[in-house]
């Protein structure tokens, strides 16, 4: 039987979704719901695996953990792209990396409930609701505020359509920036700097990688207005973390509203976790029934049928 691990189920739901008993007579399933301690712990858990399935971009898959995984043969991860996997090593070993659909549209909805909750204080009412207290705190409207978007691709085009449905002024910038995609959703381009300058909620919805990396930094963050809040649910590295903590604990801005980390899961004693205008959540913007279902399902046929010889979703 092919030896299959299932990695990154953090909440332990892949059996919901993937019928493990149906297909015991084919595949030896084992779950991984824990992080590995670091890569040598991955690959002394993993050497005996043939087919990984993996979540985007919570498991690294490296050069050095493909090269000594000797029996690997397969990786089927969630979602067409995966930019924690060396596709080049995989490539070299003959390795067949595929993936699976997914919905464009909880990430946005989940921006939204951090632009909220930013907006109206939510974190600080809800623990002292709890704590007996009641109306704490002054909020702010969204109507006729200045919604300033780093990207305006798909997950940047559902978050200012919204932002218009509110009343907001929407402004994007990023260096490939579409400006019929502008026209079409009534946006205003300008630069990275005017964005900054003006904008009241900063929400990021740029890919990760080395082109944005360290794209907001306290230098951008000095030029922030006072009362303006960051919202990044794209990549964590886009945002210099230490940069971050600073201008929260300084008050350079009024608060951040964050679903994604430099290091993930985000640990215990990360000086984030103690602000009180930072407003957390641990990168669900893709995590809902809807999705894992889509991915489940499709890693397990992705994975018949790369069995079959007939690979789908192929990814290189």
């Amino acid at each position: 039987m092919l030896k299959v691990a299932i990695l990154d189920d953090y909440q332990n739901v892949s059996q919901q979704f993937i019928d493990i008993e149906k297909l015991s007579g084919k595949y030896e399933f084992k779950i991984f719901s824990k992080p590995f301690n670091d890569e040598s712990d991955a690959i002394d858990q993993l050497a005996d695996f043939e087919a990984l399935l993996i979540m985007r971009e919570r498991t690294p898959i490296t050069k050095n953990l493909i090269e000594n995984l000797s029996k690997l043969k397969f990786i089927i991860t969630s979602g067409l792209r995966n930019k924690s996997i060396d596709l080049v090593a995989a490539k070299k070993r003959n390795i067949i990396v595929c993936g699976t659909e997914s919905n464009i549209h909880p990430t946005p909805e989940l921006t939204w409930a951090l632009i909220l909750g930013l907006a109206r204080n939510l974190k600080e009412e809800i623990d002292n609701m709890y704590q007996g207290y009641w109306q704490t705190t002054v909020g702010v409207e969204l109507k006729g505020k200045i919604l300033g978007l780093i990207g305006l691709g798909r997950v940047g085009s559902q978050v200012a359509k919204i932002g218009k449905a509110f009343g907001m002024q929407i402004m994007a910038w990023s260096e490939n920036l579409n400006l019929d995609t502008c026209k079409e959703l009534d946006v205003l381009p300008c630069s990275k700097e005017d964005l900054i300058k003006t904008s009241d909620f900063l929400s990021i919805h740029v890919q990760g990688g080395e082109r944005y990396k360290d794209c907001i930094t306290l230098k951008e963050m000095d030029k922030m207005k006072k009362t303006a809040f960051l919202i990044n649910t794209s990549r964590g590295p886009i945002v210099n973390e230490d940069d971050l903590i600073i201008a929260l604990s300084t008050n350079e801005i009024a608060g951040a509203g964050l679903d994604v980390y430099s290091k993930e899961p985000l640990p215990e004693n990360n000086k984030l976790r103690f602000l009180p205008n930072a407003l957390l959540t641990p990168h669900l913007g893709y995590v809902t029934a809807e999705n894992y279902n889509i991915y489940y399902t499709q890693m397990v046929e992705a994975l018949e049928a790369c069995i079959n010889g007939k690979p789908i979703r192929t990814i290189e």
